[in-house]
């Protein structure tokens, strides 16, 4: 190697760091109210929007539960783990946001929220929270997995039931999923004649690894309408019921989004902005 190539090299490595993307900066896991988990680092969320509680209608039980539970974690109170299955649309990810709003309201900065995927370094972010003087809500949205994805949900059950990489004290999991097994059981399974309730135990029905396990189901076109009436007497709307009911049939179910939707279009009819 010559003298000359020596200089040169420096100036390659010097021109690939000014290239290189500098390291994200460390998240301040007591400033803020939500998060969202991004692999490697957090991205805050400054406001948690959600609706207000006495707006959710039709889920009175589940959202007590769920109220309660989310109230005790900010308290510092032992709490469960949840899974939130069932109907789409019918508030389960809204009622969790709304119930850390309302455990924030009564102890401040105790408690936030982080958004993540279940393959997206959870054991990199748990790690990070651990060391964090603060409650955490872990929210996996909307979580299914294929019927080959084993890895998945072993991960799943070994941060639920204390395994080397299991979730801290400080922390506790809320997933949502339209499915109360989260693995899929196939009737083959159910018919094994050798021993059924073995291979119905190998596909992991992962809802028993959960303390607080509820439903949502399909709205009851009273629920529904009440659904509506409520946000619609909170925003100064009218609303015709048998029109609800029509806006209903057009969209093939009834739900907590759907009869959102609907109040969005009185809204837009009459000119309010929501």
């Amino acid at each position: 190697m010559t003298d000359q190539t020596i200089p040169l090299l420096d100036r390659i490595a010097q021109a690939l760091e000014r290239l290189a993307p500098p390291p994200p900066p460390p998240v301040d896991w007591l400033a803020h109210p939500a998060y969202v988990w991004l692999g490697e680092t957090g991205r805050v969320v400054a406001r948690l929007e959600a609706p207000a509680l006495d707006l959710m209608r039709g889920i009175d039980a589940q959202k007590a539960a769920v109220v309660a539970n989310v109230a005790r974690l900010a308290s510092g109170a032992a709490a469960h783990d949840m899974l939130l299955w069932g109907s789409r649309g019918m508030g389960k990810s809204a009622v969790l946001r709304a119930a850390v709003n309302a455990a924030d309201a009564v102890h401040p900065g105790a408690i936030a929220l982080v958004q993540a995927m279940p393959d997206a370094s959870l054991p990199l972010l748990f790690g990070q929270l651990r060391k964090v003087d603060r409650r955490f809500l872990v929210f996996l949205d909307d979580l299914g997995f294929d019927a080959g994805d084993a890895e998945g949900a072993r991960l799943l059950r070994s941060w639920l039931e204390g395994g080397v990489e299991a979730r801290p004290a400080n922390v506790r999991l809320a997933v949502t999923s339209n499915r109360r097994a989260i693995v899929e059981r196939h009737m083959s399974e159910q018919d094994d004649p050798i021993n059924p309730r073995d291979a119905v135990d190998d596909r992991l029905a992962l809802a028993d690894r959960f303390g607080l396990s509820l439903g949502f189901h399909a709205c009851t076109q009273d629920d529904y309408l009440a659904i509506i009436s409520g946000y619609c007497a909170d925003l100064g709307l009218p609303f015709e019921p048998a029109d609800a009911l029509e806006w209903s049939k057009r969209r093939g179910s009834r739900s907590g989004r759907v009869a959102w939707q609907y109040v969005n279009e009185v809204a837009g009819r009459v000119g309010k902005a929501l």
